[in-house]
């Protein structure tokens, strides 16, 4: 799979989710942690789009933490418009940046997830493709997925795809689908009760 244009194609769909909403929608509680679905596509927009403020002084206003810098940039840049906001995703879906480590695994991953943390809450359908989850759940048990998930909560665990011929790892099993694996490997434990096997009360107290 040419990952680029995949990920091009993730963008583009973020900004057509985020012209579709409501500001009531816009507004919801989003699956990633204290952000709306509107700020959890300010962040995705952060990532590769105009900072809407100057980054140095906001990490060093943040301790030089930068998930507390990020966090704040997201909230900053989700005070944009929503057509702005998907505007800036479908002007910068091209975008070559390439995140150091995780690389452009980790971009693809970063978007399919960000978008379910917006989609689930909303009720709203996924429409993942195969052959990206299927990268996704590859990078995420690879040992290169840094701020996405830790090799304790993976470790030995099996996880088989039930909708992809795909499986990693050994030791009691946690089965499901492949979007459902991917949102528990990250830390989303709404995604739990769609898992099956003896794995998913130790990956649940992992969450925990």
């Amino acid at each position: 799979m040419d990952i680029q244009p995949a990920i091009a194609d993730e963008r583009r769909r973020v900004a057509d989710l985020v012209e579709s909403l409501t500001p009531a929608q816009l507004e919801t509680p989003s699956l990633c942690g204290e952000w709306t679905v509107k700020q959890v596509a300010g962040h995705l927009l952060a990532a590769i789009g105009k900072p809407a403020t100057p980054v140095l002084p906001l990490i060093a206003r943040s301790g030089f933490n930068i998930h507390k810098a990020n966090s704040r940039l997201a909230v900053l840049m989700a005070e944009r418009p929503p057509a702005e906001l998907a505007q800036g995703l479908r002007d910068n879906a091209e975008n070559p940046f390439r995140p150091p480590i995780v690389g452009y695994p980790g971009q693809l991953t970063d978007l399919q997830v960000h978008g379910q943390d917006m989609r689930r809450p909303l009720g709203l359908p996924h429409g993942l493709r195969p052959e990206r989850l299927r990268m996704s759940l590859d990078f995420l048990v690879g040992g290169r997925a840094i701020g996405f998930t830790t090799r304790r909560r993976l470790a030995g665990l099996r996880f088989e795809a039930a909708d992809l011929e795909w499986s990693s790892g050994s030791g009691p099993l946690v089965a499901g689908p492949a979007e459902a694996l991917m949102l528990a490997m990250t830390g989303r434990g709404v995604a739990l009760t769609e898992l099956d096997g003896p794995g998913v009360p130790i990956l649940r107290n992992r969450l925990a």
